[in-house]
């Protein structure tokens, strides 16, 4: 398998970027809705201990996959023409742009928390006590709504990609599974 994009399908690069994003959103998705339904349990503590860190490390994935998709723009496989393939770019770039202000948007909320940023286990910022608003105020007015947004978003795009293989019998899931029509 090549490692750059073709017309007919993406190459391993822009898979195992997609698919990491993947596992870390599930873990991200995961771990707030098992905190929801089971609450504050010793369990949820190391998974919810985890949310500010694997959020960074998507924001990282996500640009890393943004440039590596703009050098690959002119290779990859092209979206259907007409409403369907319109309506994949849409949705795409709306998948795109809340796996980006989501992380964003949480930590700039975390820098401006006054409680110090610690990512992975290594502090970047000491506490300092004071809140910035500017910084506190988008995070917390749409962090969590934004999410589940995303998650609806995912879940469409699953439910399409269910759609191309089972009833339209199409190609477009062995394009970044890696799997025979």
């Amino acid at each position: 398998m090549a490692l750059t994009d073709s017309s007919r399908s993406y190459g391993t690069v822009s898979r195992v970027l997609h698919w990491t994003m993947a596992a870390l959103l599930f873990w991200q998705f995961g771990g707030m809705i098992l905190k929801m339904v089971l609450g504050r349990v010793p369990l949820m503590a190391f998974w919810v201990g985890t949310h500010a860190s694997v959020g960074a490390l998507l924001l990282l994935v996500l640009m890393l996959r943004a440039g590596w998709a703009f050098t690959q723009k002119a290779q990859r496989p092209p979206y259907e023409a007409g409403l369907i393939g319109r309506a994949a770019m849409l949705g795409h770039y709306a998948l795109y742009t809340l796996m980006f202000v989501i992380p964003f948007i949480a930590l700039l909320r975390m820098a401006g928390s006054g409680k110090g940023v610690t990512l992975f286990g290594v502090q970047l910022q000491h506490p300092h006590g004071q809140e910035v608003e500017w910084m506190t105020a988008p995070g917390n007015a749409l962090h969590g709504n934004l999410a589940w947004v995303l998650l609806a978003l995912v879940a469409g795009h699953v439910l399409m990609v269910l759609l191309h293989r089972f009833l339209w019998r199409d190609d477009v899931l062995s394009r970044m599974a890696g799997t025979p029509a």
